[in-house]
C-alpha cells in the first residue's frame, strides 16, 4: 500500500504544481505580473464586494406593471380591431386581467369574435420558453358582452420578456458609468442583480438604475387650463402630468405622443450656448427626425411637453419647424444630472418598473479593512494549528502541517480557476478548513499508533492506518459535504462565497490529507525505516483510558432536554435578535469625520426624520456607531427611501461604511430559505448515514444535530447576539462539523460491534469513545483554535457567525459522545442479554482500558 508508482507521483506533484502555478498571481502585485511573460497565468480570485468596497443592489421586475401595461395595451388592440371591422361597440373598459367589451348589434357578435380572434392566437415563445404561449382568450358573456381574459401564462412570458430587456437595458446603463468589472446578472424569474466593486457613489447608482427612462413628446392642450382640468373633468385624450420643479407645475397634455424615446440614437450633455446652462441634446434616426419633423411643422407657435417618466421635464414653444431630427431638453440641470439623463437616454429605456428590494454598501475603507482583519486572523489561526500539531505528532504533524499548506494553495487555485469571488465569509471558510483539515491526518495517525500499540510492526500499522481511516474520512467529509452543498444552493452573496470555499476544502482536504500525506509518509518510510511512531508530546497521553460515558447518559438525556426545551421556550417567548436579513430595514455603519461618535446627537438628529424605532450603537471604534433602522412597511420603496433620508441629515458630519437595506419581500423569502436550507440538509444527512449505517444510527445522527441546532438558538436568544443570514451559514457549518464528529464515533462503534459479538452496547459505546477521544480532542481543539483567532480578530462584520460556529464546535463534541452514542442503546441497536464486562473477559475481548 505504502509504494507509489512513478505515473502516480508525478500525478500527485503535477496537480500540486499546477495549483501553485495558478494561485501564486494572488500574491504578486499587478505590475510585476505585466511584466510576465505572456504564457504565465495573470488571473486572480476577485475579491467580493465586502473585501474592495462596492455596492450590491437587487431589482425587482414590477408585475403590476406588465399587468397594467398589458391590459392597456390589450384595450387599444380590441379598439383597433372592432374599428378595422366597422363593428360599433361600448362599455370598452378593463379591469384586472379582463377587458370586456358590449357589442351594440347582436347580429355582429360573430362577427366581432371572428376580428378578435387574432389577439388569442398562440404566439411563439422564442427562446424565453418552449414551444409557444396563448397570451389571452375570448369568452362568450351573453347579450353582446364579449370578455378577453390575459392569462397567467401570458404575463409569466411578458415578465420573462422584461427581465431579458431590462437586464441588457442595465448593463448598458452601468457601462456608461465607467465601472469595472461590474458584474449583472439574472435572479430567479422576477430579479435582477447588480454588483459594481469599488463604486464611490452608490446612490448615483440607484438613481440610474430607478428610472424607467420612458421618453416621449407630446403636445399641451391649450384648449383649457391644466387648474380647470383638475376642478372639473379631463378630457379623455388628455391627462395631467406634473413638472419636476418644486413645488410641481401641472401640464395638460395629450396623452397620444408624438415621438418617443425608441427612435432616439444619441443623447449628449452639453451647455446651452447662450445661457451657459447644463442641457442635454439628442438625436433621432431617420425615422424618428421625420417623425419630429412633421410634428414640429404641423405645430409651430404650440408649446409641447418632453415628459421622462410621467413628469414634465419642460414644455417649450414650437417657434420654427425643427428638420434636422436633433435638439436639446433643459430643466434646471446640474452638470451631473445632465450627464445622468444622457446615459439614460442611451442605454434606452427600460420595459417596466423596477423596484429596489435589497442594497447592500460596502466603502473601500472597510473593504480594506475586512482584508487586513481577514489575513490577520487566518495567519494567527494557521499559526495555532501548525504549532499544535508540530508539538503533539512531532514529524507526522510537519508532515500535517506541510499537507494543510498545499489544501490551501490548492484552495485559492480551483477559486481562481472557476473566477469565483472570495469574500469575507469566504476567507472563514479557509480557516475553517484549516481547522477541520487536520482532522483526517488525526484520524490515521491515531490509527496507525493503536496498531502498533496493538503490536504489528510499525510498516504494517501504516498500511493499516491509512486503509481503515479511508471510509471514516470519506463518510465524516460528505455529511460535511452536504451541509455546504444546501448551503450553496439555498444561500446568496457571501454566504454562497463561504460554501463553496468550503466544498472546495472538503475535497482538497480528502486529496492532500489522505492521497498527499500517503505517499509523504511512504517516502519517510522507506528513507528513515522508522521503528516506532515518532515521538511528541502526545504520544500515549490518552493510553489507557476507560471512562464510562454511558453511566452518566440517564442524566445528560435529562440536562440536554432541559436545554432543549428552555431553548425552544426562549425562542418562543423571548425571540432572538433578528438582523435586518429577517425583518426588513436598514442598518448603516458610520465614521465620525472629525472626532468620536456621539451616539446621543445621532439619535436626536434621527428621531426627527419620523422613521420609527432607531437603534444606534457603538460599533468597533469610539469613532464608529452603527445605526439600525426598522421595516417601514410600506412596501420595499419605503425602506429605500430611508437611505436617502439619513444620508441627507448625515453626511456632513460622518462618513458611510457600510450600508445595507433589505425589503420586506427579501427578508420574508430570506427567512424561509433559512428554514428550508437546515431541513433539507438534516433529510440529505440522514438518508446518507441510513445508506452507509444502519436506521438507529441515522435518526441518532439528527437528533444529535437537532439538539445542536436548538442550543445553538438557545445561545443567540440568551445573549441577545444578533441572527442574520450568515448566522444561517453557521448553524449549517455546525451541522457538518457535529455530523463528522459523530460519523467517526459511530464507525469506531460499527467496527467494534462486528469485533465483538456479544459485547454489551453500552461497553462497546464507551469502548469505541474511548478509542476515538483522542482524535475528538485534538480536532475539536485545532477547530477551535482557528475560529478563535476568527472570532477575536475577524471583526465585527463577521463577528456574530464566528462566535455561533466556536459555540457549534463546543456542543457538537458534547453531543456526539453524550447524545448521538448513548441514543444507539436507546433504539435497540443490539439488545443486551445480559452480558456483561466478566462475559467479554471471557471471550478474550477487554473494554478500552481494562487492565
Amino acid at each position: 500500500m505504502l509504494y507509489y508508482s512513478r505515473w502516480k507521483t508525478i500525478f500527485i506533484w503535477l496537480v500540486i504544481a499546477v495549483s501553485v502555478i495558478i494561485a501564486l498571481p494572488n500574491a504578486i502585485s499587478e505590475k510585476t505580473l505585466s511584466e510576465l511573460p505572456s504564457w504565465f497565468p495573470k488571473h486572480k480570485i476577485t475579491l467580493g464586494l465586502d473585501l474592495q468596497g462596492g455596492s450590491h443592489v437587487m431589482l425587482q421586475v414590477d408585475r403590476n406593471d406588465i399587468v397594467k401595461e398589458r391590459l392597456q395595451s390589450t384595450i387599444d388592440d380590441v379598439r383597433s380591431k372592432l374599428r378595422e371591422a366597422n363593428i360599433g361597440y361600448t362599455g370598452l373598459t378593463g379591469t384586472g386581467q379582463t377587458v370586456q367589451v358590449r357589442v351594440r348589434d347582436l347580429s355582429q357578435v360573430d362577427a366581432a369574435k371572428k376580428a378578435l380572434a387574432p389577439l388569442t392566437q398562440p404566439v411563439s415563445a422564442g427562446t424565453l420558453t418552449s414551444g409557444s404561449i396563448v397570451e389571452a382568450t375570448l369568452s362568450d358573456a351573453g347579450d353582446g358582452l364579449l370578455k378577453l381574459n390575459i392569462t397567467d401564462q401570458g404575463i409569466e412570458y411578458r415578465m420573462a420578456s422584461a427581465v431579458t430587456q431590462s437586464t441588457e437595458v442595465i448593463r448598458r446603463r452601468v457601462d456608461e458609468l465607467g465601472t469595472t468589472e461590474p458584474t449583472i446578472q439574472r435572479e430567479g424569474s422576477d430579479r435582477i442583480i447588480v454588483q459594481v466593486p469599488g463604486l464611490q457613489d452608490p446612490q448615483r447608482l440607484k438613481n440610474i438604475l430607478n428610472q424607467t427612462a420612458k421618453l416621449s413628446f407630446h403636445m399641451v392642450d391649450q384648449t383649457m387650463s391644466a387648474q380647470d382640468a383638475l376642478n372639473g373633468r379631463t378630457p379623455p385624450t388628455d391627462e395631467i402630468l406634473y413638472s419636476k420643479d418644486d413645488p410641481p407645475v401641472p401640464y395638460l397634455v395629450e396623452k397620444r405622443a408624438l415621438v418617443s424615446g425608441e427612435d432616439l440614437v444619441d443623447a449628449q450633455a452639453s451647455f446651452n450656448s447662450q445661457t451657459n446652462e447644463p442641457v442635454v441634446t439628442f438625436r433621432f434616426d431617420s425615422k424618428g427626425a421625420t417623425r419630429f419633423a412633421q410634428a414640429t411643422s404641423e405645430n409651430v407657435g404650440k408649446p409641447f411637453a418632453i415628459v421622462l417618466d410621467d413628469q414634465v421635464l419642460s414644455a417649450p414653444v414650437i417657434r420654427e419647424p425643427i428638420l434636422g431630427g436633433s435638439g436639446q431638453i433643459s430643466g434646471n440641470f446640474t452638470v451631473q444630472s445632465a450627464n445622468d439623463l444622457a446615459v439614460l437616454l442611451r442605454a434606452g429605456a427600460l420595459p417596466a418598473t423596477l423596484t429596489v428590494v435589497e442594497e447592500r454598501t460596502v466603502g473601500p475603507g472597510l473593504g480594506a479593512d475586512s482584508v487586513k482583519s481577514g489575513v490577520i486572523a487566518g495567519v494567527i489561526g494557521t499559526v495555532l494549528v501548525v504549532v499544535f500539531m508540530m508539538v503533539f505528532y512531532g514529524l507526522l504533524g510537519v508532515i500535517a502541517n506541510l499537507a494543510v499548506t498545499l489544501n490551501v494553495i490548492m484552495i485559492l487555485a480551483i477559486l481562481t480557476m472557476l473566477g469565483a469571488t472570495l469574500t469575507l465569509p469566504g476567507i472563514a471558510g479557509i480557516v475553517l478548513t484549516i481547522g477541520v483539515a487536520v482532522d483526517a491526518n488525526v484520524l490515521v495517525y491515531e490509527r496507525i499508533r493503536e496498531d502498533f500499540k496493538s503490536g504489528k510492526p510499525f510498516l504494517q500499522s501504516v498500511e493499516s492506518g491509512f486503509t481503515r481511516a479511508f471510509a471514516t474520512i470519506v463518510d465524516a467529509n460528505v455529511t460535511h459535504f452536504i451541509a455546504a452543498a444546501v448551503l450553496f444552493f439555498l444561500g446568496s452573496g457571501p454566504v454562497r462565497g463561504f460554501a463553496i470555499t468550503l466544498m472546495i476544502g472538503i475535497v482538497t482536504t480528502v486529496f492532500t490529507a489522505y492521497t498527499l500525506t500517503r505517499w509523504m509518509v511512504a517516502i519517510w518510510v522507506r528513507r528513515a525505516r522508522p521503528k516506532a511512531v515518532p515521538k511528541g508530546v502526545r504520544t500515549g497521553f490518552f493510553d489507557g483510558s476507560n471512562i464510562r460515558f454511558m453511566r452518566l447518559r440517564n442524566f445528560n438525556f435529562g440536562l440536554s432536554a432541559m436545554l432543549s426545551v428552555a431553548s425552544v421556550v426562549g425562542f418562543m417567548t423571548m425571540g432572538m435578535n433578528l438582523g435586518i436579513d429577517f425583518t426588513g430595514g436598514s442598518i448603516f455603519q458610520v465614521k465620525a469625520i472629525h472626532g468620536e461618535a456621539n451616539l446621543e446627537q445621532l439619535r436626536e438628529r434621527l428621531s426627527k426624520l419620523n422613521l420609527g424605532e432607531v437603534m444606534v450603537q457603538g460599533f468597533g471604534s469610539p469613532e464608529e456607531a452603527l445605526i439600525r433602522v426598522q421595516a417601514q412597511n410600506r412596501g420595499d420603496n419605503g425602506d429605500q427611501s430611508v437611505d436617502s433620508l439619513v444620508r441627507g441629515e448625515l453626511d456632513k458630519d460622518y462618513s458611510f461604511s457600510r450600508v445595507e437595506v433589505v425589503g420586506p419581500t427579501v427578508s420574508g423569502e430570506l427567512a424561509k430559505t433559512g428554514a428550508i436550507g437546515v431541513t433539507v440538509a438534516l433529510i440529505g444527512i440522514l438518508i446518507y448515514v441510513w445508506l452507509r449505517f444502519e436506521w438507529q444510527f441515522a435518526v441518532g445522527a439528527i437528533i444529535a444535530t437537532v439538539h445542536d441546532v436548538l442550543l445553538t438558538i438557545g445561545m443567540f436568544v440568551i445573549t441577545g447576539t444578533e441572527f442574520n443570514v450568515s448566522s444561517i451559514a453557521a448553524v449549517l457549518t455546525i451541522v457538518g462539523y457535529s455530523l463528522n464528529d459523530t460519523v467517526v464515533i459511530y464507525d469506531r462503534v460499527r467496527e467494534t460491534m462486528r469485533r465483538y459479538k456479544k459485547m454489551p452496547m453500552s461497553l462497546i459505546i464507551d469502548s469505541s469513545t474511548n478509542q476515538t477521544m483522542s482524535r475528538t480532542i485534538m480536532t475539536s481543539i485545532t477547530t477551535s483554535l482557528a475560529i478563535l483567532a476568527l472570532v477575536i480578530f475577524g471583526g465585527e462584520v463577521i463577528r456574530s457567525f464566528t462566535i455561533a460556529m466556536l459555540f457549534g464546535v463546543i456542543v457538537g463534541t458534547y453531543s456526539s459522545i453524550y447524545i448521538a452514542a448513548p441514543i444507539l442503546i436507546l433504539f435497540k441497536l443490539r439488545s443486551d442479554d445480559g452480558a456483561d464486562a466478566k462475559d467479554v473477559e471471557d471471550q478474550g475481548a477487554k473494554p478500552a482500558g481494562a487492565k
